[in-house]
């Protein structure tokens, strides 16, 4: 089967082992511009070797190598509960070797040293003293029952200060939304803070200091989170309750509008890259952009394309989350069994354990929500003033396709406040960039783009003076 193009930030690891690899090595994959260490420990035993590896930076250690086999100089290792296999050259204490995980390869040399992680080049970081104040705090979603951990920022002053919420993107995100090196919240609520405005942002259900389950919630769930921060400021003595907005990035783009629609007390809401089409066409454009920017053949585009919407429209038709797996594994075997050999299935993996990740990615709470949700049912519904921002190098939430129908939806419901901007250059994180890969995110030294961060505050500032 062909495989998915769906964008996902983050990947596993891999292994090694040797005639003379016994004791610790250490390599890092070049992941997207962020750089992910990865060392193996290895012993002899019996049998020959063992081995384990850590991925620190996830969190993860005493990962079992499944497999460990070196012969002449070439190591071999195979990790079935990741999907990736590993194969290497030793040479004067040095293996020169590739990490493939679905299909995917990556170059991962391996040495006895530790490596030494250059720090991050971040200029915008906000860094102390803060001419305001920040305050940890936890709310409590009813609902849900859990509870959000964040953090409040405080404009200098007596209060009664305008605030906004921000919402995260898809996948899980603490209170920053730190990804690729990068803490795009800080950034913006720092500015949005400095200029008068309080900022609320907090850590995703299941993620850091907030509790509750991140994999069962699909982005309605998400919402009721939200609602739980918008009750939570109107506790707070320093806050003007009437001039409460939402900030969403990314997914957050699609909750905001969801909490508008229900609520009054919605004073205003900023869509950074929101989408205004149904998931699955979201999808299916940004697989192709992403792929045409990679590199990827028009032909292999067309095919997974073709394969892709086939299994969007499953989803879409579905009623049956049992029965959508029942009929898309059937469907994705008929595909493989077509490919043959250019199926490209991990080394050690089966067929039938091949397919299931594959179809993992999209038959799961989150994904079906996603692929069959139009936003334009609540972008109708919508009554407070909206800021819709893109970037036109955006090629996750393509503008062309997003930003008329995000306009379109709200002046459908009658919603007169309607602002619709384009940056030019900018990628799917308001960075600049020269190409809009998700590939350059790490590389780019940009977190945010000042331009947008202006604007969007002055705009604030207007609709709540």
């Amino acid at each position: 089967m062909k495989k998915l193009l769906v964008v996902f930030i983050g990947i596993s690891s891999c292994m090694l082992s040797a005639q003379d690899i016994t004791g610790d090595w250490f390599g890092a994959l070049k992941v997207q511009g962020i750089e992910l260490p990865l060392v193996f420990h290895f012993k002899e035993s019996d049998t020959g070797y063992k081995g384990t590896m850590d991925s620190p930076d996830q969190k993860a250690f005493g990962i079992p190598v499944t497999t460990t086999h070196f012969i002449s100089d070439t190591l071999k290792l195979e990790l079935k509960n990741l999907g990736a296999t590993y194969k290497g050259v030793l040479a004067d204490e040095h293996i020169t070797g590739t990490f493939i995980q679905m299909g995917n390869s990556f170059p991962l040399d391996l040495g006895r040293e530790a490596l030494k992680k250059e720090p991050l080049k971040r200029p915008q970081e906000p860094k102390a003293p803060f001419p305001y104040t920040r305050e940890n705090v936890t709310f409590h979603n009813e609902e849900a029952a859990i509870d959000l951990a964040g953090t409040l920022t405080l404009p200098e002053g007596d209060g009664n200060f305008p605030a906004v919420i921000l919402i995260s993107g898809s996948g899980p995100q603490n209170r920053d939304e730190e990804l690729m090196g990068h803490k795009p919240f800080l950034v913006i609520a720092d500015y949005l803070t400095r200029h008068g405005i309080a900022v609320l942002r907090y850590d995703d259900r299941g993620v850091a200091k907030s509790t509750g389950n991140f994999t069962a919630a699909t982005s309605a769930d998400f919402a009721t989170d939200v609602e739980a921060a918008m009750t939570y400021l109107k506790s707070r003595s320093e806050i003007n309750t009437e001039q409460i907005g939402l900030i969403g990035h990314s997914e957050g783009g699609i909750i905001a509008p969801m909490v508008a629609a229900d609520s009054r007390d919605v004073a205003f809401i900023v869509l950074l890259a929101g989408t205004g089409v149904r998931g699955d066409e979201l999808l299916l454009l940004q697989q192709k952009l992403i792929a045409q920017a990679s590199g990827v053949s028009e032909e292999e585009i067309a095919s997974s394309q073709a394969v892709n919407s086939k299994l969007f429209d499953m989803v879409v038709k579905s009623s049956s989350t049992a029965q959508l797996r029942k009929d898309m594994i059937a469907y994705a075997l008929e595909e493989v069994k077509k490919e043959g050999e250019a199926a490209q299935i991990p080394q050690g993996m089966t067929t039938e354990d091949y397919v299931n990740k594959q179809v993992d990615q999209v038959v799961n709470p989150w994904m079906e929500y996603f692929i069959k949700y139009d936003p334009a049912t609540s972008l109708k519904q919508v009554t407070c003033p909206v800021l819709a921002l893109n970037g036109s190098k955006d090629l996750q939430v393509a503008p062309q396709q997003n930003l008329p129908a995000i306009q379109q939806a709200l002046e459908a419901g009658g919603n007169t406040d309607v602002t619709v901007k384009e940056f030019p250059n900018l990628n799917h994180l308001f960075q600049e960039s020269e190409t809009g890969n998700p590939g350059e995110y790490g590389q780019i030294e940009q977190t945010f783009s000042p331009l947008v961060l202006k604007k969007v505050t002055e705009w604030i500032l207007q609709k709540t003076n």
